[in-house]
């Protein structure tokens, strides 16, 4: 690795960060314990300062800063995590910072954002997505001077963000076969495994990014970072369409094994996390232990640690998180099914398709204007994923129009 990004800097980052932000608990996961057969732990950066790992890379940037650069201010693009390890920061530091956030950017995140920089930073609205932001955010740079502060492709970002590592190996007691970590830019992992490999070479490093969003996958296939076509952007703390230059030859050297984990697994570990554990997490702070639960290449035979990167989670999204839980986890289906005019039809649906345990948990017209001929979109919620099977074949035997809405198909985009 460079002079600027090896051990030695995450050990430097460390001792500068110490008295900054919170060495977060590693807690044992009775739940995540009981279904893999070996302790699981939990590293919990949802209960960082920001709530969020973000600010150890930030801070570690920032505060390494010379003079001549404090002078001239800092600037980043970003709508959430990143932004408010920034701000914060800059408030510590009291170096003016400037913030370019997208339009849709919500105003409880505005708010937030301004509360933590107070007067030494100026939130920038600009443009309708990220892109727009991140481009005026560089154009701001380059004319200004500030120093564009990157939220994972920065030497000094990723060793702060690898300080989590260390804290890792400094609270595990006895050796670790397993850490598993988000993946979105991959300053995270490139920074964890690094001081890992340096020390404890053994240890299986597994990094966890969302199916929709594998940037990571496509840049190992690729031999280098590629732009995605598209992007899911429901895991928005790790839907990165483009990895980092530098985090990218860290990952391709020593992590051992990177898996892709479907947007609704995430959602079914969200929920379980909060229910079992009472951890509210955000969707990318749930990759690490959703992964966990799935098939690995190496199964785990010692303890494992699996890094909740954060908590910044809106509340108004847990319905969107049900719904594509109880799909992922086949509990939930949606059909087309289109009904005779005649007395009596839905009366048979109920009473011959439907079974026991399974409601109606959605029924809108597609044709609102002339329901004599168009379907009736209808999703029903079953007790067991196998019951689906019995359901179906009592819909081929009956003599309504029946459809079923797959999963990923464009019709069922607009159901969540």
């Amino acid at each position: 690795m460079s002079d600027e990004l090896n051990p030695a800097a995450i050990f430097r980052a460390g001792t500068r960060l110490r008295q900054v932000v919170r060495r977060t608990p590693l807690e044992l996961s009775s739940r995540l314990t009981g279904e893999l057969g070996v302790p699981v732990r939990l590293k919990r950066e949802d209960l960082q300062v920001c709530r969020s790992y973000k600010v150890r890379g930030a801070y570690n940037l920032i505060s390494s800063l010379g003079s001549d650069e404090r002078d001239r201010g800092v600037v980043c693009a970003s709508a959430g995590n990143h932004a408010q390890g920034v701000a914060f920061a800059c408030h510590e530091l009291e170096i003016r910072g400037r913030v370019y956030l997208p339009a849709n950017t919500p105003r409880q995140k505005r708010r937030r954002i301004a509360e933590i920089g107070g007067r030494w930073v100026e939130p920038v609205i600009v443009g309708s997505s990220f892109d727009e932001a991140s481009v005026a955010a560089h154009e701001d740079s380059a004319r200004t001077g500030a120093v564009y502060v990157h939220p994972f492709d920065d030497p000094r970002t990723i060793a702060g963000q690898g300080t989590v590592g260390l804290e890792i190996a400094e609270q595990h007691v006895g050796p670790i076969d397993t850490v598993v970590v988000p993946v979105g830019g991959g300053g995270l992992l490139a920074g964890i495994v690094l001081w890992l490999k340096e020390h404890f070479p053994e240890v299986h490093v597994v990094g966890a990014e969302p199916a929709g969003a594998a940037s990571m996958r496509a840049a190992l296939d690729h031999g280098g970072p590629v732009a995605l076509p598209t992007v899911d952007t429901f895991v928005d703390g790790a839907a990165v369409g483009r990895v980092g230059d530098v985090s990218y030859r860290v990952v391709r050297e020593l992590v051992d094994e990177l898996v892709a984990v479907p947007e609704g697994a995430v959602c079914t570990e969200m929920i379980e996390l909060y229910q079992t554990d009472g951890i509210i997490a955000e969707p990318a702070g749930a990759l690490a232990s959703a992964a966990v639960r799935m098939p690995l290449q190496r199964r785990p035979r010692g303890p494992v640690v699996c890094v909740v990167s954060g908590g910044n989670n809106d509340l108004s999204r847990y319905g969107e998180v049900v719904e594509r839980s109880l799909v992922h986890e086949g509990l939930r289906h949606y059909f087309l099914v289109t009904f005779p005019q005649e007395p009596g039809a839905l009366r048979h649906f109920l009473d011959d398709v439907l079974d026991e345990g399974q409601d109606i948990v959605a029924f809108e017209y597609v044709k609102k204007n002339n329901r004599e001929t168009g379907p009736a979109l209808v999703g029903i919620e079953l007790d067991s994923a196998e019951d689906i099977d019995a359901l179906l074949k009592r819909m081929a035997e009956s003599q309504l129009q029946i459809e079923q809405v797959p999963p990923g198909s464009p019709l069922f985009s607009f159901l969540l």
